[in-house]
């Protein structure tokens, strides 16, 4: 009879760490956290610190002249739109095509 337990709890392992996703056994665990993590900065809501810490190739004077096209232009709608910034080349658009939301 434990044996039969034993291997039933082996089974049930095995299953949950193959179908079940991480999100629902860390919920399980007592993690409240439900947002995804996520190494992305979105450009139309960050602040001008933000995109200079986590963006390569973007310093603080680049970071706030796309605050400011932001604001005088309003939300880019397409990644390319980053370009019409002063500073930003197509270099540093294609190292953090990755690292950018909209």
């Amino acid at each position: 009879m434990t044996q039969t337990i034993s291997w039933i709890r082996t089974g049930l392992l095995a299953f949950a760490l193959t179908f079940v996703p991480a999100s629902l056994s860390l919920a399980a665990e007592g993690n409240t956290a439900t947002a995804p993590v996520t190494d992305k900065v979105n450009i139309n809501t960050a602040d001008a610190q933000t995109m200079a810490s986590k963006l390569k190739g973007i310093g603080l004077k680049k970071a706030e002249a796309i605050v400011a096209y932001r604001t005088a232009n309003g939300e880019f709608k397409h990644l390319e739109e980053l370009l019409l910034v002063r500073g930003i080349g197509q270099s540093i658009l294609e190292k953090n095509q990755h690292s950018i939301s909209l």
